[in-house]
């Protein structure tokens, strides 16, 4: 009985160090599969959460672009995902924006001038007293 307790112990210990280890591979594979796969024209989100548009590539490293003629270099493996894109369409439902015949954004309702738009507060100097 005693000599059966070491192997089943040495057992119970690889069994799920063999598992994370197929788990991992799997997700190597699954970003090796994304890094292939990019393209320009593809929005994308890199590792620290920066949303952008893929406007060249290199064997190493990728060119995106974050805002309008604002273009910077990345490593490869800094892109985390995918993004899906929202049409204009849906993004005019979604947050009553209209789309103009030329494809220009304008906001569905205007806010009138004289509204309040929120209070503000008093500055901590003169609430003391």
């Amino acid at each position: 009985m005693e000599s059966l307790i070491f192997p089943l112990l040495i057992a119970l210990l690889a069994v799920p160090l063999f598992l994370q280890a197929r788990k991992q591979k799997r997700a190597m594979q699954e970003q090796q599969k994304l890094q292939n796969s990019l393209a320009t024209g593809d929005r994308v989100m890199t590792t620290s959460g920066l949303f952008g548009t893929i406007v060249g590539t290199t064997d190493d490293s990728i060119e995106l672009e974050i805002a309008p003629n604002l273009v910077t270099t990345w490593v490869r493996a800094a892109i985390r995902e995918k993004v899906e894109t929202e049409s204009a369409d849906s993004v005019a439902a979604d947050s009553e924006v209209d789309v103009a015949s030329d494809g220009e954004l304008t906001p569905a309702t205007e806010v009138k001038s004289d509204e309040s738009q929120g209070e503000v507060a008093t500055p901590i100097e003169q609430q003391k007293n």
